[in-house]
């Protein structure tokens, strides 16, 4: 089987395994988390690196990781393209010196898990005359780059391949300015350029703050917000630290023997 078709058969797969249809997909990172259980990370990076997935063999553990971004679009495709890392099974594949078979085969997959030909066909139907207005349409609804939305196109029979390669030298912000969602696009420039820690290593966190055993401080370091900010969202919540009662404990309870120091060693 090809790669390209091999991508394309996974990617459908993994929709219909978690009920996805053929619609476009919402908040990537949290699809991730919550249909595959692997925790997901969005983090500063040195520039030029979009993002990572790597397995633990130790403890059968996979995270993935991505940089924070203000270009959404990609950082949503480095997302899907990881994923695939995940899928084939092919870890420490990336060799950023040349496109492996195994990079190759993981941006297929990451074009047909975002933006699937049949979800394409279900949106423009039988139309004949798409024009840059409905390019515009896609990027913005299936929130991908109009490369990817120029490449599905053309697959899905709307435009030859002359205009497809016309339409992927067109940029997101160009776009969103032209035909009126620049506000939106602002607002996903926002959220993709913040970093996020894994909601299950949150969620730990929090239930720890309440125990009393973690600390507000803690929780904001691990969302990379003011102390003074996180601390009034739990207190908004109604979380608050639990009050553990204190123990009494008698004279003869305590260990005995020496303390070790010596006056040296103070």
């Amino acid at each position: 089987m090809r790669s390209e078709e091999r991508a394309r058969n996974e990617a459908a797969l993994f929709r219909k395994t978690h009920n996805l249809g053929v619609q476009p997909l919402g908040d990537l990172v949290a699809l991730i988390e919550q249909s595959t259980g692997i925790d997901v990370a969005v983090l500063d990076t040195p520039d030029g690196e979009h993002g990572m997935a790597i397995r633990d063999p130790d403890r059968d553990k996979i995270f993935i990781a991505v940089a924070r971004s203000t270009k959404p679009m990609r950082q949503r495709s480095s997302l899907a393209h990881e994923l695939a890392h995940v899928i084939f099974e092919d870890w420490g594949s990336e060799d950023f010196t040349r496109r492996s078979a195994e990079e190759i085969r993981a941006d297929a997959f990451a074009r047909h898990l975002l933006i699937p030909v049949e979800g394409l066909r279900q949106i423009l139907g039988e139309m004949e005359n798409v024009g840059e207005a409905e390019l515009s349409d896609v990027v913005q609804r299936f929130l991908v780059s109009p490369a990817l939305a120029s490449i599905a196109l053309r697959e899905a029979g709307y435009i030859n391949s002359a205009v497809a390669s016309k339409w992927m030298q067109m940029t997101t912000p160009a776009l969103a300015t032209r035909f009126g969602w620049s506000d939106q696009y602002a607002a996903l420039q926002q959220d993709s350029n913040r970093p996020r820690s894994p909601q299950k290593l949150l969620s730990r966190a929090v239930a720890g703050y309440v125990e009393g055993v973690v600390s507000a401080q803690a929780i904001a370091t691990l969302r990379g917000l003011p102390v003074t900010q996180v601390a009034r969202e739990l207190d908004d919540a109604g979380i608050v630290p639990t009050l553990h009662e204190a123990t009494d404990i008698a004279l003869d309870e305590y260990p005995s023997g020496q303390s070790g120091l010596t006056s040296q060693g103070i």
